[in-house]
C-alpha cells in the first residue's frame, strides 16, 4: 500500500518568545498572532517560550500577565511553556561544547578597550592582574553567509566583518540573546521562525551558531513591525499601550485587518474563537515590498486605532 507522503513531512512547529518586560502591546500581539496563525494554517504546532534571561530589564508578573493576554486571544501554547530562567544548565553545556571545539573564547575587553578597537578586538589577549570576569565569544568564521527568508527574500551576511565576535555569555554571568535563542529553539524543535523583522539582523549569526553546535537551522519568515509616529518600532522601550484582555475582540479584529485578513472572511459577531477559526485559511505571509517596517499610519484604516 502506498505510503502518504504527507505522512513522512515534519509536522510544521512555529513559536512566539516574548520577554517579560511588560505588558503585551499591540505590535507583540500582531506577531504573536501572525506566528499563530502561520502554525494553524500550515497543520502544525504552536509554542510560546519566555525569555526570561535578563533580570534587570524584566518586569514582576509580566511572563503571567503576557500568558493570559494570550489565553485571552485564543493562543494557548501546544506544549507546556518553556522559560529560558530554567535552561541554564542546557546553555553551559552549549558553550561547553564550543569552548571544546576552540569556537569560543574569554574576554575581558571594557567597552573602551572595544571603541579603541572600532568594535572588533581581535581575539582578546588575557589582561594581566585583570579580575573583571570575562564574557565569552564565539569566534565568528569568516566569509558571507547566505540564508533565503520566506518574507524579505534572500539576505546576506559578512558576521565576522559586520558583527565580530560576538557574545555567548555576558561578564556579569547572564546568557546572551543569541546562544539562548539557538538552544531553545533546537530543544522545541522548531521548525520555522516566524518573528518581527527588527530581528533580521540577528539570524546570521543563529545561523552561523547552529552550525558550529551541529543543530538543525529553521526557516525564517520576518515580517514588517509596526512603527511609531517617531518611526521607531512600536514597543514597551517606546511605551506602545497594553493590549485590553478584558475586551480583546476589537483589538483581535484590528490585527487581522494588518494581516490582511479580509473583514468579509470574518463573522460579524464573532467571539475570539470564531474570529480566529475564519482566519486561519485566509492568512498568507506578506510580500517583501512590505519591507522591515510600516508606520502605523500606512496601516489605518477607519477600523483601526491609530
Amino acid at each position: 500500500m502506498p505510503v502518504d507522503p504527507s505522512a513522512l513531512a515534519p509536522v510544521y512547529r512555529g513559536r512566539f518568545a516574548p520577554s517579560p518586560t511588560g505588558p503585551l502591546h499591540f505590535g507583540s500581539l500582531l506577531a504573536a498572532l501572525a506566528s499563530w496563525l502561520r502554525a494553524r494554517s500550515l497543520g502544525g504546532r504552536w509554542l510560546l517560550r519566555i525569555e526570561d534571561i535578563d533580570p534587570p530589564r524584566e518586569v514582576s508578573g509580566a511572563s503571567a500577565s503576557i500568558l493570559t493576554t494570550l489565553a485571552a486571544f485564543g493562543m494557548e501554547s501546544d506544549e507546556p511553556v518553556l522559560f529560558q530562567h530554567d535552561r541554564g544548565e542546557a546553555y553551559a553545556v552549549a558553550l561547553q561544547q564550543l569552548v571544546d571545539a576552540g569556537l569560543a573564547f574569554p574576554c575581558r575587553c571594557s567597552r573602551t578597550d572595544l571603541l579603541r578597537a572600532g568594535g572588533h578586538h581581535g581575539r582578546c589577549q588575557p589582561h594581566a592582574g585583570s579580575k573583571r570576569q570575562p564574557a565569552w565569544r564565539l569566534l565568528a568564521p569568516p566569509g558571507v553567509l547566505t540564508f533565503d527568508d520566506a518574507v524579505q527574500g534572500l539576505r546576506r551576511q559578512d558576521v565576522a566583518k559586520d558583527v565580530g565576535d560576538f557574545v555567548l555569555r555576558r561578564s556579569d554571568g547572564l546568557w546572551a540573546y543569541q546562544l539562548a535563542v539557538v538552544v531553545d529553539d533546537a530543544a522545541q524543535g522548531v521548525t520555522e521562525v516566524l518573528r518581527g523583522a527588527d530581528l533580521l539582523d540577528s539570524t546570521a549569526r543563529q545561523i552561523v551558531l547552529q552550525r558550529a553546535l551541529a543543530l538543525p537551522t529553521p526557516a525564517y519568515a520576518h515580517i514588517p513591525v509596526l512603527l511609531g509616529d517617531d518611526g521607531q518600532k512600536l514597543s514597551k522601550q517606546t511605551f506602545a499601550a497594553p493590549v485590553d484582555a478584558c475586551d480583546p475582540v476589537p483589538a483581535l479584529r484590528h490585527a487581522l485587518a494588518l494581516l490582511d485578513v479580509p473583514a468579509a472572511a470574518l463573522p460579524a459577531g464573532g467571539n475570539v474563537p470564531a474570529l480566529l477559526e475564519a482566519a486561519i485559511p485566509h492568512f498568507r505571509l506578506p510580500g517583501a515590498d512590505r519591507g522591515l517596517g510600516v508606520p502605523a499610519a500606512a496601516w489605518r484604516r477607519d477600523d483601526i486605532p491609530g
